[in-house]
């Protein structure tokens, strides 16, 4: 084990420079306890715009994250390839996070998202803002139209509760990942407008959507597209930002969870429960949904070559009431089956055979996220089984 902590602590040490190639040095981020006066900050904020007066989240929870401001650099004028395009270079089982605004359908995949966290596009006819934390395994798709005024974001060079936080060129305030809620500057206490999601494999989307858009390798950055500098972070490694506190509800503190959130009312399923049981139904806020989980997907946080992953699935999150009638669905024959029916559906919630074909259940917010950052974001969150 001390032989492969080393190793690990390697491999963080290799991300860090990786993921800084380019950047400019800035002196860490170590918020005074004392007071959350902008004057006892001990971080530059010269080069900053932001009105640091007004905040929401104290700045002790404040940390570098390594590389400073736009040190990882965003995608903002993104250039897509057709499917068959894409295949020359995107292996199967890798992950890619996928977005429907009104029949557009795109796909992100990890394989790029991982070096630059945030995508600024526009799908649809929607300004849409796409993200991916690697060190929390956050996902998020947002409007990011705030008040009539399209927002660009960019990487802060910080982060708070293990997550990255965004800043948006036009005010510079300071956005958190998880959630898309402005914490700093004049637009604190701003949301953004959440937009279904799903994290699939490749050959899923492919298979569904054989006329979608896929995001480019043409990034206008050279960066080693197909392999991670997150390697064992989800197993081993050591939680960035983290504070040493966690819930023993589920354990190992990087265990895996499909999160889910409806209104007021958050749940937790462990990844290990959806292995083994590939449909859950819950009930969560009032709403009856069911959960989809379909092996053949690899972790972007695992192997060096992101293609050689552990497989943890795809999963997909879903109203389980159809034109006003409630179904109840069974993993059969390597498909998803409602009992009312027998039609079959697919990890996207599309009904692809029986008396439903054609259909589509609505899709309800879900991510699959670490354990150590959906807890402290999530406090008052059930946890399935327990």
């Amino acid at each position: 084990m001390p032989k492969m902590r080393a190793t690990i602590l390697s491999m963080a040490a290799v991300a860090i420079l990786l993921l800084a190639v380019s950047c400019t040095p800035s002196s860490p981020i170590v918020p005074s306890a004392a007071s959350d006066s902008i004057s006892t900050l001990p971080f530059p904020v010269s080069g900053w715009k932001t009105n640091f007066q007004k905040h929401s989240a104290p700045y002790k929870e404040f940390l570098s994250g390594g590389p400073a401001k736009n040190g990882i650099p965003a995608i903002e004028t993104p250039i897509f390839v057709s499917v068959q395009e894409a295949g020359a270079w995107l292996a199967d089982r890798e992950p890619v996070q996928v977005v429907n605004v009104a029949g557009d359908v795109r796909a992100y995949p990890q394989q790029i998202l991982i070096w630059h966290q945030i995508v600024n596009d526009t799908v649809g006819s929607q300004p849409v803002l796409i993200t991916f934390s690697p060190i929390s395994s956050t996902t998020s798709a947002f409007k990011r139209t705030i008040d009539d005024q399209v927002l660009v974001f960019g990487t802060a060079g910080v982060t708070r509760k293990s997550n990255i936080v965004l800043f948006d060129q036009q005010t510079e305030s300071w956005w958190q990942e998880f959630g898309g809620e402005a914490i700093v500057g004049n637009l604190t206490g701003k949301q953004l407008e959440a937009l279904p999601m799903q994290i699939v494999s490749w050959r899923q989307f492919k298979t569904a959507f054989p006329d979608g858009k896929v995001l480019s390798r043409q990034t206008g950055f050279a960066r080693p597209y197909g392999q991670t500098p997150y390697v064992l972070y989800d197993t081993e490694g050591t939680p960035q930002g983290w504070d040493g506190t966690y819930d023993r509800r589920v354990i190992p503190i990087q265990e895996r969870v499909l999160g889910i959130h409806i209104g007021q009312t958050a749940m937790a399923i462990p990844y290990p429960k959806l292995a083994t049981k590939p449909v859950i139904q819950i009930s969560l806020g009032g709403v009856e949904l069911v959960a989809f989980h379909q092996k053949g997907m690899a972790s972007p946080l695992d192997s060096r070559t992101i293609s050689d992953g552990r497989d943890i699935g795809s999963t997909g999150v879903f109203e389980r009431t159809l034109q006003g009638k409630l179904l109840s669905f069974h993993w059969e024959d390597a498909s998803f089956v409602d009992e009312e029916t027998n039609s079959t559906w697919n990890i996207f919630g599309h009904a692809l055979s029986g008396p439903l074909a054609g259909q589509q259940l609505a899709p309800a917010q879900h991510q699959g996220v670490l354990w150590f950052v959906w807890s402290p974001f999530m406090p008052q969150t059930a946890v399935y089984g327990k």
